[in-house]
């Protein structure tokens, strides 16, 4: 179901972490061989780093489509907003999975609490942060309550 690349695609990275996304939740898919996994932090935090790049590229979409075309423009806006409450719900599933720092530090060469933006739990938490400063800036508290949700908190 792959359809081959044209040699002038003017979007190459985007389709290569699509590939990616496509290729992890095939690997994810449980079989008699290897039954499904929960979802870890590590896991979490990867999915949260590619949310929080997809959101803002749909921010620039969103800002450079508008003026010609403001229909295309205002369901660009809709999209970073809805993306952003699924960025908002990873981000608190992180924090909700019990953190196995043993594991972590065996799977992991380098040393998280030595990097100067601190240890993963915080990085996440900075882009997390960041990402929001962005969604406040061009959104009102009632347009990104979330209508509906699934968790209780």
């Amino acid at each position: 179901m792959t359809s081959r690349t044209p040699p002038d695609d003017a979007h190459p990275y985007l389709r290569a972490a699509s590939a990616g996304i496509r290729h992890h939740t095939r690997a994810l898919t449980p079989s008699d061989t290897h039954p499904s996994q929960p979802a870890d932090r590590l896991h979490l935090d990867v999915l949260h780093t590619h949310l929080t790049a997809l959101h803002q590229l749909l921010d620039r979409l969103a800002d450079t489509t508008r003026p010609p075309h403001p229909t295309a423009g205002r369901h660009l806006a809709t999209a970073h907003t809805l993306l952003w409450q699924a960025t908002s719900e990873v981000h608190s599933a992180f924090h909700l999975l019990p953190s196995n720092t043993a594991a972590e530090a065996e799977t992991s060469a380098c040393h998280p609490e030595r990097l100067p933006e601190g240890p993963p739990v915080l990085t996440i938490c900075q882009r997390h942060l960041a990402a929001g400063h962005s969604i406040r800036r061009k959104t009102t508290p009632t347009d990104l309550r979330p209508h509906t949700t699934a968790c209780v908190r």
